[in-house]
């Protein structure tokens, strides 16, 4: 049985490195070009929380830690 994820992005922290999107194996992470914070950037986003498998590379890349990922089986 595959797992299912999903993934939680806290705007307020993510600086729109891209780290995320760049490693995501499933490559369902994006910046959000419609989106500016406070902070000036382009926060990630999940564009299909479906084929999230909750492997949580993005969690790890991220260094403002700002992804959690919750994980079911």
């Amino acid at each position: 049985m595959m797992a299912k994820g999903r993934v939680e992005i806290d705007a307020s922290f993510c600086k729109g490195c891209g780290l995320c999107t760049i490693f995501c194996p499933q490559d369902i992470l994006e910046l959000d070009g419609d989106v500016i914070t406070p902070k000036g950037y382009h926060p990630a986003k999940c564009i299909d929380e479906a084929k999230c498998t909750g492997c949580a590379t993005c969690a790890l890349m991220c260094p403002d830690v700002a992804i959690t990922v919750y994980r079911e089986v």
